[in-house]
């Protein structure tokens, strides 16, 4: 029973390995651009959390201290900076650069040498 247990888990690793190695098919145009939107608008939700987070603890620290002063404690509060709006969402999506312009197709630096030599190949000591 212990060995056709065993049996069952080396098979099972087996097929999943092979469909782990599976190749998908490249990503469009459309979804890289979706993924692109996305990913901002979820940027900007952190932004409106964080906002709404600096409101909250602002709000909590003079309660705090108007209960401290009420109190007679002499408390004196943290400068802190604003809290900054991060306003309504708005996503203009980044421009394609031509293939000439990226740079994809050319090292980035000045050549010095040329990329070949007249000296065969077979010539060259290893």
């Amino acid at each position: 029973m212990r060995f056709q247990i065993t049996l069952l888990a080396i098979a099972l690793s087996a097929l999943s390995a092979s469909t782990a190695n599976a190749k998908l098919p490249p990503v469009s145009d459309e979804a890289k651009a979706k993924a692109d939107e996305a990913a901002a608008k979820t940027a900007w939700s952190d932004k409106v959390a964080n906002y709404k987070l600096c409101q909250s603890m602002d709000r909590v620290a003079a309660t705090y201290l108007d209960r401290a002063r009420a109190a007679g404690h002499s408390v004196q509060p943290v400068a802190t900076p604003p809290c900054t709006d991060p306003g309504p969402f708005s996503y203009t999506p980044a421009e394609p650069k031509p293939i000439e312009a990226s740079g994809a197709h050319s090292p980035p630096q000045t050549a010095s040498t040329p990329p070949s030599t007249t000296q065969p190949a077979a010539g060259t000591k290893p």
